[in-house]
């Protein structure tokens, strides 16, 4: 897990090419809380950012930058995760699956880092109707009973669970190859009833947002550049300095 510095550290703009980006994060202690109630008033948030794309020079990576960007430019903490970058393991073995199961530190830290964030921002591409299988894999490990949610006393899972998450917002960046009219006449945009209503609507997030920038393969470096202060634009609205908005 990558606690980020300021954002001077990053650079506004990314590469619109086949470059490498470059992400490193000091040496630093980071304290995990448990979820509590969310206070808000104008304190700085605790957003998590979760970044799933395999190429390290790819326009999700661009996005993922300009997210970090807003963010600390509102003081903002971000908590950062490039999944390919870290290999995370996207298995979930039959020992994790019960609640309380013992879990490996690194999935621990994830499990304390999303469920103290007070706002989540997802990027990746959309592959086939789906996040890549590792993200898939991210919130089979780390989306689990007793940290996004539970089943109330004498319900055996048949039920609605409790959402558990503190996060009030959460924010979502795909990438596609299809317009968006195509992905929802065609295919039904299952990415969005997936993140919204599946994933952070079950789990107690009360604002959800999704933003689609497309077509990526036919796109060129000035609506890429667009793109990217847009995507800066929409997290500094929804994550703002005054957390009362």
């Amino acid at each position: 897990m990558n606690k980020l510095g300021s954002m001077n550290k990053y650079r506004p703009l990314f590469p619109l090419e086949k470059s490498e980006v470059a992400i490193q994060s000091p040496s630093s202690k980071t304290l995990y809380l448990k979820a509590s109630t969310p206070c808000y008033g104008r304190s700085p948030m605790n957003v998590s950012l979760i970044l799933a794309h395999p190429n390290q020079g790819s326009f999700n990576h661009a996005i993922a930058i300009a997210a970090i960007n807003a963010l600390e430019g509102n003081g903002h903490s971000v908590s950062f995760h490039d999944l390919y970058r870290e290999r995370f393991d996207p298995v979930l073995p039959y020992g994790e699956i019960p609640k309380g199961a013992d879990i490996d530190s690194n999935l621990l830290k994830h499990c304390q880092e999303i469920a103290s964030a007070d706002g989540i921002i997802i990027v990746h591409p959309n592959w086939w109707g789906m996040p890549p299988a590792i993200l898939k894999g991210w919130v089979d490990r780390v989306i689990r009973p007793g940290v996004a949610y539970e089943f109330l006393e004498g319900d055996s899972g048949e039920g609605v669970p409790r959402g558990l998450l503190k996060a009030r917002k959460a924010l979502v960046f795909n990438t596609s190859n299809t317009f968006p009219d195509r992905e929802r006449e065609a295919f039904g945009d299952p990415l969005q009833r997936l993140w919204k209503d599946c994933i952070f609507g079950l789990c107690g997030v009360e604002e959800f947002y999704r933003k689609t920038y497309c077509v990526i393969a036919t796109s060129t470096p000035v609506k890429r550049t667009a793109w990217l202060e847009d995507a800066k634009d929409t997290v500094a609205e929804i994550f703002p300095k005054d957390r009362n908005r």
